[in-house]
């Protein structure tokens, strides 16, 4: 396994050398929308500690993300109106990561409608805000 590269985009966005549309901050996580969404309201959610994949994560890293894990997905679900949420992580290139940064993806789902395929075409940046809107909205309301 490689080093962790903090010249990585997440890290850069955890610097604020990067925008993103956020959703939600604190101490140790952030979450905001993926800009390549494969879903309306698929976001992200990373620890701001220097973590490569599950991999490398010690036990406090996870037990502080995981629990914002929950709460966006409850949140990403009810702004969406979904039927369910798919909830994926990813661990080096051979298991499909992409950015060497730990990120758990939060995918807002409707039954029998599929996943769009991921193009590497970025989504609408209008589109993205208010999406970010919607999710923090119902985690504010709740």
């Amino acid at each position: 396994m490689s080093a962790y590269d903090p010249e990585n985009i997440f890290a850069k966005i955890l610097r604020g050398q990067m925008p993103c549309h956020k959703i939600h901050e604190d101490e140790h996580t952030l979450a905001f929308m993926d800009i390549m969404p494969r879903a309306d309201g698929h976001c992200l959610v990373i620890p701001k500690s220097p973590v490569r994949n599950i991999l490398d994560a010690d036990d406090a890293t996870l037990e502080r993300l995981m629990p914002m894990v929950a709460r966006i997905s409850r949140a990403a679900k009810a702004a969406f109106d979904a039927d369910g949420v798919t909830v994926q992580q990813f661990n080096e290139q051979a298991g499909g990561q992409v950015v060497f940064h730990m990120h758990v993806h939060v995918l807002p789902r409707v039954a029998g409608v599929s996943l769009r395929p991921h193009t590497g075409e970025m989504a609408d940046q209008a589109v993205l805000a208010k999406h970010a809107a919607r999710i923090k909205a119902a985690l504010d309301s709740k």
